[in-house]
């Protein structure tokens, strides 16, 4: 059996198991999603007690439903959530807090309340980010993750990679039920592993090898992708050059310039990891 018909026998596994147990929580049904799961808002209080959040002054979240606490929890934090769109169609969106009234966090923090109170930003603009938090189908108290099957959060960060906002030490962590947790999982060369695992009853350190893919293997993306994204196929015309030296920090501020000006709010300023983002100044 191929890895790719091992991940998609797991994923119907744990599909099958949530909605079985009653773990499963709307939207269903669970099969071809990052499911949601009864405990999910405890799950992403145990995520925004740690350490790695409290550090993290910019935290990218995907926008599955199990994950929604997690991005309201970004925002009431007073850190910039960065927010992939729906199949990274219209690339990412940058949500400040600062420039949310407190009262619509939680509608920010949505799909579709995302459109209306975010800026869409372009691979220019995006800051470097201090902490990633993804959603799964499956995952091993190693570690090792399976998604829903898109491979979207792999490109996600793949992307974040190439251009040098995230890097081998960059905290990956995950919210699921507890009978999400499996004792083994398939791998892949475009996978990468999480380093903390929160359920709603507790808190998991991986302990397996750390896989952090190095930035997108084109070769092996097919020519779908490009024309369904247009974030990649503007990353991939980028010449290679510019981004093949050991840090892309010193190259940030000449992909920083010319920046336009955004309706009703603020362009987003490339930050360095670990400082604060400025705050906009309030129009007239």
């Amino acid at each position: 059996m191929s890895v790719s018909d091992r991940k998609r026998e797991l994923r119907e596994r744990v599909w099958s198991l949530l909605e079985e147990r009653g773990a499963a929580r709307f939207p269903r049904p669970t099969r071809g999603r990052i499911p949601n799961f009864q405990g999910a808002r405890e799950a992403a209080r145990r995520i925004l007690d740690t350490d790695e959040f409290r550090r993290a002054q910019v935290v990218k979240v995907n926008p599955d439903f199990p994950q929604l606490e997690v991005r309201i929890g970004v925002l009431e934090a007073g850190k910039i959530l960065i927010m992939p769109s729906p199949r990274l169609r219209s690339g990412f969106f940058f949500l400040d807090p600062a420039r949310i009234p407190e009262r619509l966090h939680g509608r920010a923090a949505t799909i579709r309340g995302s459109f209306q109170h975010a800026s869409k930003i372009g691979l220019e603009d995006l800051p470097a980010v201090d902490l990633i938090v993804c959603g799964s189908v499956a995952v091993t108290e190693g570690g090792v993750r399976v998604g829903k099957g898109g491979g979207y959060s792999e490109l996600e960060y793949a992307i974040l990679r190439e251009l040098g906002l995230v890097d081998g030490e960059t905290p990956i962590v995950t919210t699921v039920h507890d009978l999400q947790i499996v004792e083994n999982a398939p791998v892949e060369e475009h996978d990468f592993s999480v380093d903390l695992i929160a359920t709603p009853t507790r808190l998991i350190r991986a302990e397996g090898p750390r896989r952090r893919p190095r930035g997108i293997i084109w070769e092996k993306l097919p020519e779908r992708r490009l024309e369904e994204m247009p974030i990649l196929k503007r990353l991939k015309r980028w010449p290679r050059a510019s981004w093949d030296a050991p840090s892309h920090a010193t190259r940030a501020g000449e992909f920083n310039r010319g920046l336009t000006d955004l309706p009703r709010r603020c362009a987003p300023r490339r930050l360095a990891r670990g400082s604060l983002p400025p705050r906009c100044p309030s129009r007239a």
